[in-house]
């Protein structure tokens, strides 16, 4: 169910790059990123559709489509909205399933699976980062409350997902301290667009503080 999640978003991202934020954004700097970061996001969708061809087995199982989401491709709202829906997505529906994967580095299991995922992680980082640098250069920010409603939206769909997926706990990893990371990760984007945090939870997940010391290369960096 992860890698089918990632391997339709990142398309569906890359689409969402081309036909909407390259057009309306005129900083050329800006273009040049989001040109990069479609190539990145093409790649990421090849690397996840090859390892959903290596570990799944039978290919109904790929079509346990990923959360309702990623709807603001066709959507006619504000621009700042859709880019703190965009910070949102990339943030916050992304950081679950990047914890289930390096949960499972922990572990020493699929160490092919893990490595990949260290490397897509941090260019996901970098693209979030990048969303709330350009968002501070809106010369018409969203009201905080607006901001608010939006992060609060994607935690409950990202919650309600997780409700779903766990059907037991596994060791250090069920879904109340899955839902508590999501609260976590949805502080940490609302500190960056300049919210106040709304949760004030704390990272359930050990792992993921030691990646972030050894690695430098997951979600937060």
């Amino acid at each position: 169910m992860v890698l089918a999640f990632f391997a339709s978003s990142d398309a569906i991202i890359s689409k969402n790059l081309v036909t909407r934020f390259y057009r309306e954004v005129q900083i050329p700097e800006a273009r040049y990123f989001y040109t990069f970061q479609a190539m990145m996001e093409n790649i990421h969708s090849e690397v996840y559709g090859l390892l959903i061809d290596t570990y799944i087995c039978e290919p109904t199982e790929c079509f346990a489509l990923p959360r309702r989401s990623l709807c603001w491709i066709e959507d006619s709202s504000l621009f700042a909205m859709r880019l703190v829906a965009f910070a949102a997505v990339e943030g916050i529906f992304f950081s679950g399933s990047f914890a289930v994967i390096f949960w499972l580095k922990k572990w020493g299991l699929m160490p092919g699976l893990s490595f990949s995922n260290e490397l897509i992680a941090h260019n996901e980082g970098m693209h979030t980062l990048f969303v709330v640098m350009l968002y501070h250069t809106l010369k018409q920010p969203l009201p905080a409350e607006a901001i608010l409603a939006i992060i609060r939206g994607v935690v409950d769909i990202e919650k309600d997902f997780w409700d779903g997926a766990f059907k037991s706990a596994c060791l250090g990893l069920d879904a109340d301290s899955m839902k508590k990371y999501i609260e976590y990760v949805a502080d940490y984007l609302l500190d960056g667009l300049g919210v106040p945090k709304f949760y004030n939870s704390v990272n359930p997940f050990q792992f993921m503080e030691l990646i972030s010391l050894e690695g430098k290369t997951n979600f937060f960096e």
